[in-house]
């Protein structure tokens, strides 16, 4: 490992050990909450929207956020690595079989909808396995 891939991982993991990074892939609808300065203030407005695409790329890592307002489209790119991130939040995990998903952009309404990805380990599979189930009795009917 050469010494600038040094440096670069030491900056990921002390701005990992402020902020904790949640997993997230594309088509997952993520609540990003930005710090805006407005003078000598500073607050947190969330953006959310549907994740449309990643870039892996060590220190300049980011991700595209998209959503649609007043009806019209609206896209940020935000860097994973960046104080102004405050905080990423996944609100639901999508179900699609793509890395991008530049494809929304030209669709609106329902056809813009993403379906739902179902984690089958931790469903109600599950839940039935941790329970007992109750002995079933036989009645002796006539």
């Amino acid at each position: 490992m050469n010494i600038i891939q040094q440096l670069e991982a030491e900056a990921i993991e002390q701005f990992k050990a402020g902020k904790s990074i949640p997993e997230f892939r594309p088509g997952d609808t993520l609540r990003v909450g930005v710090k805006v300065v407005e003078g000598d203030r500073t607050r947190i407005q969330n953006f959310e929207g549907v994740c449309i695409a990643r870039a892996n790329k060590g220190l300049g890592s980011s991700f595209t956020v998209r959503k649609i307002s007043f009806g019209e489209g609206v896209e940020r790119v935000f860097p994973l690595y960046s104080p102004t991130v405050d905080s990423i939040e996944v609100v639901r995990r999508g179900d699609v079989r793509r890395a991008k998903l530049y494809y929304l952009r030209g669709r609106t309404g329902k056809a813009a909808r993403i379906a739902e990805r179902r984690d089958l380990r931790h469903g109600p599979q599950a839940a039935s396995d941790a329970e007992p189930a109750a002995p079933e009795t036989e009645t002796a009917e006539g």
